[in-house]
């Protein structure tokens, strides 16, 4: 049996407190203990990035991660990109460009491109291309997904 640990954390926003196994990936503890389905396990690997939220400003693929690593940070997931005048303009743009199919990869590619958009609200193709190295998508080609961030990048 694995030992316990408290945690506190800001995630979204908000100070959460929770009781971690030692051993418990940040990613099972976002989705079982803080109800935050919007990252996905897809691979387990870090290989794919559908896990990907953002920790400390830096985007982390949550499956690698303890979530005792979460202890005094400061995390952004999907459900926290959203305001309550609607969609990120990320968002927005995924949606007007056709971006998505399936969806199960989204969450991870808004996290990740929203990671490029802060450290470079004006970066390049190549860079928007470098910057989703780590995200796999299945269901459609990269295209869409470019020209949505060119746009948000060049409003």
């Amino acid at each position: 049996m694995s030992a316990k640990i408290d945690i506190e954390f800001t995630v979204n926003g908000a100070v959460k407190q929770v009781t971690v196994p030692a051993t418990a990936s940040a990613l099972d503890m976002l989705r079982d203990q803080l109800d935050l389905k919007g990252a996905k396990e897809a691979c387990g690997e870090g290989e794919c990035g559908a896990c990907t939220v953002i920790v400390d400003g830096v985007s982390v693929c949550s499956c690698l991660s303890y979530a005792v690593d979460f202890d005094g940070r400061k995390i952004e997931t999907i459900e926290g990109v959203q305001s309550d005048e609607g969609l990120d303009p990320i968002q927005q743009a995924f949606v007007d460009y056709g971006a998505v199919q399936c969806g199960y990869c989204t969450p991870g590619m808004v996290m990740q491109v929203k990671h490029t958009l802060d450290k470079n609200p004006n970066p390049t193709k190549e860079e928007i291309q470098r910057g989703l190295e780590g995200n796999v998508c299945r269901c459609t080609g990269y295209s869409k997904i470019i020209d949505a961030v060119t746009e948000v990048a060049s409003s």
